[in-house]
């Protein structure tokens, strides 16, 4: 079985973290998430800045990204990573509550690769996330960046 790469959950809700990974955690894949608080800190991550400067280097597999954050909001996140040759191939899932058209258009102009918003109910949320796990996490074959 090849390596699981690192799943980087960019999320101000602690409920929707500990949803999130108790989803991923069926798959095994709970114990390669990074889970940050903002878009600031997901770019410090990305560059391994702050805390993650001894982080090991690389890309996560896919981030995970909330829209309505404080500090930086995911699009924001999105449309800085989309602008720098290291971080634009990394795959991008908005998993937000957000149905707002505007918002659905400006990530799908900046290059998301999809758009999922969060089931209301417990058990469809689970699902969704762990069908994104398996996807971005394990199927999905993404080139080598330097």
């Amino acid at each position: 079985m090849k390596k699981l790469k690192t799943i980087l959950l960019v999320e101000d809700n602690p409920q929707d973290i500990e949803l999130t990974i108790e989803a991923l955690s069926e798959y095994s894949l709970a114990n390669s998430i990074i889970a940050v608080n903002d878009g600031v800190e997901a770019m410090e991550y990305l560059k391994c800045q702050g805390i993650y400067k001894n982080r090991p280097k690389g890309n996560p597999a896919v981030m995970l990204l909330d829209i309505k954050m404080p500090r930086m909001d995911g699009i924001e996140v999105l449309e800085t990573i989309r602008k720098d040759e290291k971080f634009k191939t990394i795959p991008v899932v908005m998993l937000t509550s957000s149905r707002e058209e505007p918002d659905l258009k400006k990530c799908y102009e900046l290059g998301v690769n999809a758009y999922v918003v969060k089931p209301v109910e417990f058990k469809e949320f689970l699902e969704a996330v762990k069908h994104i796990g398996i996807f971005w996490a394990i199927l999905n074959e993404q080139p080598h960046v330097s």
